[in-house]
């Protein structure tokens, strides 16, 4: 969701390079352009100003470190208060559980947010934590929103509440009391929402909140909806005492203004975002992990973490103890594009990479060219090997070539590019298991300073 902030955000300083040291007359011209990055990508203008305001005290006020140029320097300052502006240090669990379950995390928010599906998608991630939740439907005006609500909870395999009931107060309390009966130590209460805030909504929250004593109160917002999220969120904040934030929708064609600006309106964390209809598409948001993506640095620990849950293990041992060995083949290749395809888009995963010098515009360029078409078209290509041809990629002559490419029907320069990158790769693992080459690489990174800096 800040794909343009980043990008313009590395145009502006661009113009500190060459600079021996940060002076107010350089830095004016880089914050005019950062603030235009900011207004764009929907930040309050007051959020706005009072970041740059602390950028620019601090970055006149500081000495450049020892080995770091303006630019490096002025990175670490923007890197620095935007961890800040979105929330600071993350705690180590983003869901204050009771110290005597079952732990109550009711979502509120307007209608269309899509909180039902956050409950989905929130049992999920607390299934991973260990948890047994239970999904309560307690909207008993949207049409058909109670047997959404129990198709969601079957998809992620966790127990919803059934019940008679009319009265959304009288559900809510009846399954919290059957949750410490049977032992489900959190329940998820999916609150109604309307189209627009009014009066009834928010005093029926307030006695749902009153019957069930929440542990987490967790607005559930549209990032779409820019600063109205914003301003929704603070009315729902005044009158029930949120404790937090989900944002949705985070992949779509948004401007992200409303992270940066629920923080400094609430006083509360944004907890989370959800980033695809699946219900694994969600995630704990990090403002150090946010920060560095926006800068360009990537985030490497995301990405591992995703990876942990995509990829599967013993097939990554076994991958691990062959390429150890240099005996990767066009199998191993395959089975490589099929875990690549597990971990969701290319874009995404260029995004999550911190490639020091590599564009935004390069990065785009280099994942569409791994596109999950691109990436199917070479599994068929390999797929239409025998296994002697997988296992000795030599035995590919013109003509098993020609075989190949009828039987996959893609062009044989297709097959030749898809061997040259295979035997490019497998050079380059054989390099990476040389002692004397990695020695090197490490002296390398010892004399590069931060690896993570972009500039």
């Amino acid at each position: 969701m800040f794909d343009s902030l980043t990008q313009k955000l590395s145009q502006a300083m661009k113009a500190l390079r060459g600079q021996s040291k940060l002076t107010e007359a350089n830095l004016e011209s880089v914050l005019r352009e950062v603030r235009m990055a900011l207004l764009e990508a929907d930040v309050h203008v007051s959020v706005a100003r009072t970041f740059l305001q602390r950028v620019k005290e601090k970055a006149l006020g500081s000495k450049v470190m020892q080995g770091l140029n303006p630019t490096q320097a002025f990175i670490d300052i923007v890197h620095r208060e935007l961890v800040e502006i979105m929330g600071g240090q993350a705690p180590e669990h983003p869901i204050a559980f009771a110290s005597k379950p079952p732990t109550v995390v009711m979502m509120v928010g307007l209608q269309g947010a899509g909180k039902t599906t956050t409950c989905g998608k929130l049992a999920v991630y607390l299934k991973k934590l260990g948890s047994s939740p239970i999904l309560v439907p307690a909207d008993v005006y949207r049409p058909a929103a109670i047997e959404q609500l129990h198709i969601v909870a079957k998809e992620a395999g966790v127990p919803s509440f059934h019940t008679e009931e009319k009265d959304p107060v009288a559900i809510c309390g009846a399954a919290v009391a059957e949750a410490r009966l049977k032992g489900w130590d959190v329940v998820v209460l999916d609150t109604a929402g309307r189209l627009h805030l009014d009066e009834g909504l928010m005093e029926e929250l307030a006695r749902i909140k009153a019957a069930t004593s929440p542990d987490e109160i967790l607005f559930v917002a549209d990032a779409m909806t820019g600063q109205d999220a914003v301003r929704s969120a603070t009315a729902f904040h005044e009158k029930l005492g949120i404790t937090g934030v989900v944002l949705t929708k985070t992949d779509g064609d948004t401007r992200g203004g409303a992270a940066f600006s629920i923080k400094q309106a609430t006083g509360q964390p944004l907890k989370f975002v959800g980033e695809g209809e699946k219900l694994e598409d969600f995630q704990r948001f990090h403002p150090d992990r946010m920060a560095q993506r926006i800068l360009g640095m990537g985030d490497v620990l995301s990405l591992i973490e995703h990876a942990k849950d995509k990829l599967d293990e013993k097939d990554a041992e076994v991958m691990a103890r062959r390429l150890a060995k240099n005996q990767f083949t066009l199998e191993d290749m395959r089975k490589q594009f099929q875990q690549v395809q597990k971990l969701g888009s290319m874009s995404k995963i260029m995004g999550m990479l911190p490639l020091p010098g590599i564009t935004k515009e390069m990065k785009d360029q280099m994942a569409s060219a791994a596109t999950d078409k691109r990436v199917k078209h070479l599994e068929a290509i390999i797929n239409s090997m025998t296994p002697a041809e997988r296992d000795n990629h030599n035995l590919l002559d013109g003509k098993r070539k020609r075989r190949i490419a009828a039987g996959c029907g893609r062009p044989v320069s297709e097959i030749n590019q898809l061997l040259k990158q295979f035997v490019e790769t497998k050079k380059m693992m054989g390099q990476m298991n040389d002692p004397k080459f990695m020695a090197r690489m490490q002296r390398m990174a010892k004399m590069g300073g931060n690896p993570n800096l972009p500039f």
